[in-house]
């Protein structure tokens, strides 16, 4: 069996490439892919080359790890069934061409453990799952009323934000970019020269910029919590003695865990937390080249995704 996949031949080189698909073993799943998300984290360092040594980094790669299909077959210890419909958080079935996430593909072979079955009603809303439990596994514990700050406005960001909400939190969330911060959300956007508050307990950036260990510190209460969720290129520095008068913590969360997976996909189902409004565009998978510089370069694309439903 082969696929239809989107390869990132080298930097800024990318293809939309028919490759061989590992066979399936009795634990596998085929899955018939209909949307994929664009990640503008680690795929556009993928991307533009600057993605620091990572194990199973190199080129050619198949990134993506926000997709949602249909099995199309289930081996019987995949635990799967035909026709569920299921978020992959990636895979690795393309042989020699690396799998960096790997789900961005009409196709995919994934053992039926990785498998997160969801409601078919989500549609293409589905592939955001997994930015939620991303912001998930970030969220520092919530104490109702702790005035806590979100760095970044992006869709991580307002995941947070919504699910600090959820937890009873007060977010205040950071934006530069005057078209991320437009809008009416539950808590206030602004930019970070028009906040004066001190005293946070909590500080999480998502926005994956090296240089702002140091702003961030001097803004956090007493055994405050600094909390790097972005993806950094360049190295972490700050200066000793505000951190020392603060007795500031740092925290790295780091990709989400299957329980994250869990417990986000039981507070959607239920209603509790929202996933609209947060994809603003969408491309054929025949244009994965423009949909990706659209996705890196256009400040309005919160998240684009591909969709595969036309592909064979």
């Amino acid at each position: 069996m082969d696929a239809l996949a989107v390869v990132l031949e080298q930097p800024e080189q990318l293809a939309l490439s028919r490759l061989p698909l590992s066979p399936a073993g009795e634990d596998d799943a085929v899955v018939a892919v209909s949307w994929s998300g664009i990640s503008t984290g680690t795929e556009r360092l993928l991307w533009s080359g600057r993605m620091p040594s990572f194990p199973g980094m190199g080129y050619p790669l198949v990134p993506g790890y926000e997709s949602v299909g249909t099995i199309m077959a289930a081996g019987p210890a995949s635990g799967r069934s035909v026709g569920e419909t299921v978020f992959v958080p990636g895979a690795r079935c393309f042989g020699e061409v690396r799998g960096l996430f790997g789900g961005a593909a009409s196709h995919l072979i994934v053992p039926g453990q990785r498998l997160v079955p969801v409601d078919p009603g989500l549609g293409e809303r589905a592939i955001l799952i997994a930015l939620a439990a991303t912001a998930y596994h970030a969220l520092a514990g919530i104490s109702p009323g702790e005035r806590s700050l979100i760095v970044g406005h992006g869709v991580l960001g307002r995941l947070l934000a919504r699910l600090t909400v959820l937890a009873g939190g007060a977010p205040t969330v950071w934006e530069t970019n005057p078209v991320r911060a437009k809008g009416r959300f539950g808590y206030p956007v602004v930019a970070p020269e028009s906040d004066e508050r001190r005293d946070y307990a909590t500080i999480t950036d998502v926005s994956g910029d090296a240089s702002l260990l140091d702003i961030l510190i001097a803004r956090l209460a007493r055994s405050g919590e600094i909390v790097l969720a972005g993806f950094y290129e360049a190295p972490l520095a700050f200066t000793f003695p505000p951190a020392f008068l603060r007795e500031a913590r740092i925290r790295v969360a780091a990709e989400f865990r299957p329980h994250d997976l869990t417990a986000v996909t039981a507070l959607i189902e239920r209603g509790a937390l929202s996933l609209d409004g947060l994809i603003t565009h969408r491309r054929p998978a025949s244009d994965a080249q423009a949909a990706y510089r659209t996705a890196f370069g256009d400040p309005e694309c919160l998240k684009m995704i591909l969709d595969w439903r036309a592909a064979s």
